[in-house]
């Protein structure tokens, strides 16, 4: 059974940094591709970054780009988040999810950590 834990998140002032870490386990780590999502009080999750269905290509939405990175690293069996330049608006509980590799949905979840910008 694949297991996610994330951890990092916590209050910042705007403009400041996070690093989210999501450290997988009960899974080969190079058979599943890790994204972030994000919900925020009222609103749908959504997708934040991904790396890609097959291989190592990474996909960011358009409200992160130039801000965030997504990186792995494999000894360790981690995805980072790395969050900069952030806005009240990326308030947010945010959540790593994981999809066997070349498949589409995400099947797993992990239990979120809170992200809190202060403007």
């Amino acid at each position: 059974q694949v297991q996610l834990v994330e951890s990092g998140g916590g209050l910042v002032q705007a403009g400041g940094s996070l690093r989210l870490s999501c450290v997988a386990s009960g899974v080969t780590f190079s058979s599943i591709g890790i994204g972030w999502f994000r919900q925020a009080p009222g609103k749908e999750r959504e997708i934040v970054a991904a790396f890609g269905r097959i291989g190592g290509n990474t996909n960011y939405a358009d409200f992160v780009k130039g801000r965030f990175i997504i990186s792995r690293d494999n000894a360790k069996n981690t995805v980072y988040l790395q969050m900069n330049s952030l806005k009240p608006e990326d308030t947010a509980i945010y959540y790593c999810a994981a999809r066997m590799t070349g498949n589409r949905d995400f099947g797993f979840w992990g239990q979120g950590t809170q992200v809190t910008v202060s403007s």
